[in-house]
């Protein structure tokens, strides 16, 4: 096999986006041979870019088809791991979109049949991972160059998006239909990252606004504080309602901080560690001298493309992901914490009840308003 027999399920928003890189020729060992969308305009797009591709109004009929040896699902929350585990039943590959599902116990399901397919690809759609900045960060932290985590902090405000953008889909920003706002739809990327660089948090206490800034019925803005099995502690901001937004991590150790902001790593490096200096130091005032430099990182950011084609070159090669498909629970873990913590007016340890969030999200999606269909198709160029 030269190349990967794909199919797209979901050309929506993000699914136009990964055919134009296909077509566009970034991702050489990838050939699109099918997919699948429940809007007649749509699958009318398909035809019109991909005359050779088979088209399909529903996901599990291209499961079905025989028509690829691999598949990407880029539809609603809530139906990836139902996709997901048809599709490794039918013995295809699998690359899901962000976020893993909706609620763990649901991605549980997913990774459990992936579990009974190790012969199968199974990877997630972390493109941030690529980031040349995030990955030196990781080498970092890795490393133990900064020290022991201390404190993080990730201001993370420059998703603003306008209403329309909520009233493009009957399925966005609804507790039905989307299952969350901010947190499931636009930050499941840092949530990854975020568990990626420091690992999981063991206590969360959130708050998630509602509907602050939009006429919508989940969360566009929240504030949450965070804690950490060595005692670090850490702050997670974001919101869609903010402009112009930021996007700031900062990450403090025993032997200095890192920021990164607009694309750069700034490294304040101590000259002794801070720990150390504390115990040992004469003077009460005096801090530990530190030096200040830009970080040098290989300045890849390959994005999307960098994702599918690692996809691909496993499914060849057996070479590495960029994420395994089964690392997905983790980040959603740290959003549902949110979410409980938030509805509880508590803090969250984790692990936490994962049938008492089900329960109450499923109540939430029981009352959830029904809105109107609409054939919004927007580009993503640049939104990531």
């Amino acid at each position: 096999m030269d190349k990967i027999r794909l199919g797209i399920i979901g050309v929506g928003n993000i699914g136009t986006g990964h055919v134009g890189n296909i077509l566009d020729g970034l991702c050489p060992e990838v050939e699109i041979t099918a997919a699948a969308d429940r809007r007649e305009s749509r699958r009318k797009w398909v035809q019109e870019k991909l005359p050779g591709a088979k088209v399909f109004s529903e996901g599990s009929d291209l499961i079905s088809s025989g028509t690829c040896d691999a598949v990407m699902i880029c539809v609603p929350h809530y139906q990836h791991p139902p996709l997901a585990i048809d599709a490794m039943r039918h013995g295809l590959h699998t690359l899901v979109e962000k976020p893993a599902g909706v609620y763990t116990l649901q991605v549980r399901e997913m990774n459990e049949e992936a579990d009974r397919h190790r012969e199968l690809t199974f990877a997630m759609m972390f493109n941030q991972r690529t980031n040349c900045v995030y990955r030196k960060l990781k080498e970092m932290i890795d490393s133990g160059e900064i020290g022991t985590l201390k404190r993080v902090s990730w201001l993370i405000t420059d998703w603003y998006r306008t209403q329309i953008y909520y009233d493009s889909g009957a399925w966005r920003a609804t507790w039905s239909g989307e299952g969350g706002g901010v947190l499931l739809n636009q930050c499941p990327h840092q949530l990854d990252l975020l568990q990626w660089l420091c690992g999981l948090p063991v206590r969360v206490r959130a708050f998630c606004h509602e509907g602050k800034w939009h006429d919508i019925e989940v969360e566009d803005d929240v504030t949450a504080y965070l804690e950490f099995e060595n005692g670090a502690t850490g702050v997670f901001v974001t919101t869609t309602g903010d402009a112009p937004g930021t996007n700031r991590l900062e990450i403090t150790g025993t032997r200095g901080k890192v920021v990164c902001e607009d694309h750069a790593l700034t490294f304040y490096r101590l000259a002794t560690d801070e720990r150390v200096w504390c115990k040992t130091c004469p003077e009460g005032f005096k801090k530990p001298e530190w030096e200040t430099f830009q970080v040098e990182t290989d300045g890849q950011n390959l994005q999307h493309p960098a994702v599918v084609n690692a996809f691909a070159a496993h499914i060849l090669r057996g070479e590495p992901l960029v994420a395994d498909g089964r690392e997905g629970i983790r980040g959603l873990m740290l959003s549902n914490a949110m979410h409980l913590s938030s509805w509880l007016g508590r803090p969250v340890d984790l692990p936490f009840d994962e049938e008492q969030f089900k329960n109450l999200l499923m109540e939430r999606s029981k009352h959830s308003r029904r809105k109107e269909e609409a054939d919004i198709t927007f580009s993503t160029d640049g939104t990531y």
